[in-house]
């Protein structure tokens, strides 16, 4: 195919990440990186280009040869930005959130299916070889039905200063919980709870758990304080359990066939029907291996096709949608003290 005409609005701490990977991906071509910065822009672009630069948004807008934008800027502006561009029939690659409102995320979903436009949110963690893989174990039932999930992303990190650690790192969490968990597991309930020990005027750390539905249950736990960064994921299955470490190079995923067996009462002479037998299962472990590959390539891969193709990304915008759902449901768990709140919607 002909490569798609981009134009990177936003030159701040992610904009450099898209133009760098944008430039590298054949089914992309670079036209412009927008800024209300232009010095900052033409220094991320270097001397040596002929990507153009601007501080109009709807110069680019206007631009045919620009198909597409990659937006990377504060998610108070996302709405706005997003909308321009979907009514402007350019298709659109956000960073996370969506936007921090569920209507107005479900507004721009509406908008981009109405126009045929490819909406794709920036998930980038779903991209990585070790979240494919997981993925990929996980929907073929490899580890069997999902029993539990346990987060951790902790790290001595920058406070933001126009949002909590919840809606900074929880959408990394959530956003991989939605892409690997199968098909039709969707979260109902979450409950947080948050703190500010250093009072620095929002949350900084916080705790969420998330129902599925019967017994299955999802754990995240997000903080900027921590001087020790981990960075952990145990997906528990009937059959087997998924360990990520992320800061592990040399075993970012392992199986383990290890776990709890219950035999069913059904099954045990009457004698024995009082108490149900517990079995613990030592089993192998196993450590697929994984390509190294910036996800953030695979990002830009996947929306070019996606507009090739005509076809829904893997993180779409009702993906971001859902995400934005679940984050609303947090907060309002937080501002009523950890009360258990129904996540709104289905889509």
């Amino acid at each position: 195919m002909n490569p798609i005409g981009l134009a990177v609005i936003g030159a701040g701490y992610w904009g450099p990440n898209l133009v760098r990977n944008a430039q590298a991906t054949p089914a992309l071509r670079l036209e412009w990186l927008c800024d209300l910065d232009t010095a900052r822009a033409r220094s991320v672009l270097g001397p040596y280009t002929t990507v153009r630069t601007t501080d109009s948004y709807e110069q680019v807008l206007a631009d045919p040869n620009v198909a597409a934008v990659a937006i990377a800027t504060p998610a108070a502006t996302h709405f706005d930005l997003v909308r321009a561009a979907l009514e402007a029939g350019k298709h659109v690659l956000v960073e996370k959130p969506l936007t921090p409102s569920s209507a107005d995320a479900a507004k721009l979903v509406d908008l981009a299916e109405e126009a045929g436009l490819t909406l794709m949110c920036d998930h980038t963690y779903c991209y990585t070889p070790a979240v494919r893989k997981i993925r990929e174990l996980v929907h073929a039932g490899e580890i069997g039905e999902v029993q539990f999930v346990d987060s951790v992303r902790i790290n001595l990190g920058l406070v933001q200063p126009d949002v909590d650690v919840l809606w900074d790192l929880a959408p990394h969490d959530l956003s991989i919980l939605d892409f690997v968990l199968p098909p039709g597991m969707r979260p109902i309930a979450v409950a947080a709870q948050a703190a500010d020990p250093i009072v620095a005027g929002r949350a900084c750390v916080a705790y969420l758990t998330v129902w599925f539905g019967g017994e299955t249950m999802a754990h995240v736990h997000v903080n900027w304080l921590s001087p020790t960064k981990i960075r952990t994921t145990v997906i528990g299955g009937s059959r087997r359990t998924i360990v990520w470490d992320d800061l592990n190079p040399q075993q970012r995923v392992s199986v383990h066939d290890r776990g709890v067996d219950l035999t069913p009462a059904s099954h045990l002479a009457p004698e024995e029907r009082r108490a149900a037998l517990i079995s613990y299962r030592v089993g192998d472990i196993q450590v697929p291996a994984l390509s190294e590959r910036e996800a953030l390539r695979s990002v830009m891969e996947e929306f070019a096709a996606a507009i090739d193709q005509g076809r829904p990304a893997l993180t779409d915008g009702r993906a971001g949608l859902r995400v934005v759902r679940l984050l609303e449901a947090a907060s309002r768990s937080i501002a009523a003290g950890g009360s258990k709140e129904l996540v709104e919607g289905d889509d």
